[in-house]
Formats: structure tokens, sequence, C-alpha cells
């Protein structure tokens, strides 16, 4: 029997990225991976439905504060660009 794979979540995705150090074009060019895109659509769906759970209600708000977040931190990082420049 496999172990079962623990899933990553969006906010975990971002941490990694932050700790490895990222220059702001990296920062800019974040993008979801696939599989988040994936879960986002699909509560996003659910939620149009409404046949949201109280669970996955919990992770479509997590989702959007990541979302707010990576936000925030592009806008900082074009900031940053542009005063380079």
């Amino acid at each position: 029997m496999e172990p079962a794979r623990q899933q990553v979540s969006p906010a975990d995705e971002i941490i990694d990225v932050l700790l490895a150090a990222p220059t702001p074009d990296t920062i800019i060019g974040l993008r979801p991976s696939p599989a988040a895109q994936a879960r986002l659509s699909e509560l996003l769906d659910r939620n149009r439905d409404g046949n949201l759970m109280d669970a996955d209600r919990i992770e479509l708000d997590a989702f959007l504060q990541v979302e707010h977040f990576v936000r925030r931190l592009k806008l900082r990082a074009r900031e940053l660009l542009a005063a380079q420049a």
C-alpha cells in the first residue's frame, strides 16, 4: 500500500516560492499550479451552483486570501522594479 500523498495548498506553493528568494520578475510571473487552478475552478463552479459544503467554503476563502496576498506581492514587485528603472 502506497502512503497517501499530502495535497499542497496554494499557500504552501507561495511559501515555497518565497523561501527561494525570488526576484521581482519571478514574483510578477507567479501563477497557480494546474492542480490549484483546477481545484479553484471546481470550488467556484460549486459556489455558483449553491453546492458548497462548509469545508469547501473554508477552502475557497483560503484560496481567495492567497490570491489577494499574491496580487499585493506582485504590486510591490512592480513598484520595486519601477523604482530601480
